[in-house]
């Protein structure tokens, strides 16, 4: 297993496979075919069996370690000090995770606890020269550049939905394993978890995305949003400027500093298409807006752009939907 990729397998908070790791899977799968390199999973966890089996659809070796610590404390730093265990009892030559919150602690302790350099936030990941090639968006997604280590070891972090997840033809085994030694490190221990009321599946696997911008004008503005999400079986988004403006909450928030989506169908209104934006929904399959303003930003790489005002497009359109509904 020396000088194989590995992959990190994150859980979900009801035990399952979390997506971001079915897209690393995905991506980490074609660069070990390019790079003849062996693949393997690894998920640690209270109970990993589920995530474990989960994870050994999309590859053909996923080693499973039981660690009780992850129920009730983050995450990140216990996982990230039994990887960097396996690590130097396995050798393997790279490791991918998610660009999460948990992937870039687990990043961080890895990194700390071995020595391997880190490339953040990847966009796209190659082969080149015996090494991964990775490539990111700098600059709030004005610039794309292309990096890859001075060493033969690593860690990637993969942005979400930046790949689509595809199963392997054949599925893998599971093998259950351990990693020696005593947690050394600091670890944080989880005091009490919040559940959103009424709160909708996450955007981020949304298959159709309705946005509202600053030009919804308030908290009010929303309503319309929320009908139009409704009657298209989709979700709420939103830019930062609405967040900050307190007419809905960050989670609902997309772009560089909040959710990174990719929908069949992104919906804008009333979004003018910041470039800080853009990075965060600009891999949606379909991208509709409407704004007053034909020169927004958003006409530049919108498939259909509408102009006129937001609330008049968005009732007719509400009104066509809900006639073919009934």
């Amino acid at each position: 297993m020396r000088g194989a990729l590995w992959v990190h397998g994150e859980l979900t908070p009801e035990g399952g496979l979390a997506k971001i790791s079915t897209e690393v899977a995905t991506a980490a799968r074609t660069v070990a075919a390019e790079a003849g390199l062996d693949l393997v999973g690894v998920v640690i966890a209270a109970d990993p069996a589920a995530a474990a089996a989960e994870l050994a659809t999309y590859l053909p070796r996923v080693l499973a370690v039981t660690e009780p610590a992850t129920a009730d404390h983050a995450a990140g730093m216990i996982v990230g000090q039994r990887l960097a265990a396996l690590i130097e009892r396995d050798g393997p030559a790279f490791l991918f995770t998610g660009a999460g919150p948990e992937g870039r602690d687990l990043a961080g302790v890895v990194s700390a606890l071995t020595g391997w350099g880190v490339l953040w936030n990847a966009v796209a990941v190659g082969w080149t020269d015996g090494r991964p090639t990775v490539r990111m968006s700098v600059f709030g997604g004005k610039l794309l550049t292309d990096s890859t280590f001075t060493g033969e070891r690593g860690i990637v972090t993969i942005r979400p939905n930046v790949v689509s997840a595809e199963a392997a033809a054949t599925p893998g085994t599971v093998e259950p394993t351990d990693a020696a030694g005593e947690l050394s490190q600091p670890v944080v221990r989880i005091v009490e978890r919040l559940e959103e009321a009424g709160a909708a599946a996450p955007i981020e696997e949304a298959k159709i995305i309705v946005a509202g911008g600053r030009g919804v004008g308030g908290a009010e503005g929303f309503t319309l949003v929320q009908e139009l999400a409704d009657a298209l079986g989709g979700a709420v988004g939103a830019t930062r400027a609405a967040v900050d403006s307190g007419w809905i909450g960050y989670s609902q928030q997309i772009g560089q500093t909040g959710k990174i989506v990719k929908p069949q169908l992104y919906l804008a209104l009333g979004v003018s298409g910041a470039i800080q934006h853009k990075v965060g929904m600009q891999t949606a399959g379909t991208i509709v807006a409407v704004n007053r303003d034909p020169d927004a930003p958003i006409a530049e790489f919108a498939d259909l752009i509408i102009v006129g005002d937001l609330f008049e497009v968005g009732r007719a359109l509400l009104v066509e939907l809900r006639a073919r509904s009934g």
